[in-house]
Formats: structure tokens, sequence, C-alpha cells
């Protein structure tokens, strides 16, 4: 009997480091907010907080249709935002060139590989850091 008393104490505080490590695990692995979280992926607030909103552009596509579009540029911190913002006339010029390649068609359906393009493009001339993403918030076609 004795001898059981022990195994079974022995059981108990093996079970409780279990769980207490579990526990542990548990809140390392998981934010405050009950989610996991990706050490790489931004917040919403880091995301605003990092985030330039371009000036609306107006060009010309390459079928004489006319384009106004405006993005929300998100990078990976706020020196790559200040870096961005100053970077205005270069966001211009590569969305004016990119554009210039497209016809009304394209425009309609290629958004989303002109937001990676604009995406690729910028990070070959930042210094500061990264672009993480580029929304179209605002497109209109005539």
């Amino acid at each position: 009997m004795f001898m059981g008393s022990k195994m079974l104490k022995v059981l108990i505080i093996t079970l409780l480091v279990l769980i207490i490590g579990g526990a542990a695990g548990m809140v390392y692995v998981l934010n405050a907010d009950g989610e996991e979280k990706e050490s790489d992926e931004q917040s919403l607030d880091e995301i605003v907080e990092n985030s330039f909103q371009t000036e609306e552009m107006s060009t010309d596509l390459e079928d004489g249709s006319f384009v106004r579009i405006q993005f929300q540029i998100v990078a990976d911190s706020e020196k790559a935002k200040e870096e961005v913002e100053k970077r205005q006339f270069q966001v211009q010029n590569i969305l004016i060139k990119e554009l210039a390649k497209m016809d009304r068609d394209a425009f309609k359906t290629g958004i989303t590989d002109l937001e990676s393009l604009m995406k690729d493009k910028l990070n070959e001339v930042m210094q500061e850091g990264t672009i993480v993403n580029v929304y179209t918030i605002k497109k209109v076609l005539q």
C-alpha cells in the first residue's frame, strides 16, 4: 500500500508538471487576444502606423482610356514609411510607366498584378526597409 501511494504522488506531480508546462507553452505561443500570431506579420495597428496614402494620380492607358487611381502603401517600419513618402515622385513614375503598357481590359482585370508590380518596383529602390503591401483604395476608369 505504501508503494502505491508513492507511485500516485509521482504520477500526480508528473501530471501537474505537464499541465503547467503546456499552459506556459500556450501563453508563449498565443498573444493576449488568444489568437495565434506569426512573428513576421504586422498587427492592424502596425499596418495603419506604417502605411502611406498616395495622392490620387491620373494618367492614360495604352488605348487612350483615362484612369484615376490611389494607393495605400504599407511598409515594414516607420523609417520605411517615411522613405516611401519621400519617394512619392517615384511611385507616380512607376505607375505612369506601367499603366502606359495596359489597355482598358488589362486595367479592369489586372489590379492585383499592378499592386504586386508596384510593390516589387518600389522595393527595388527602397533603402530603409521594405514595402509589405500595396492596396488600391480608389480607381476610376473613363
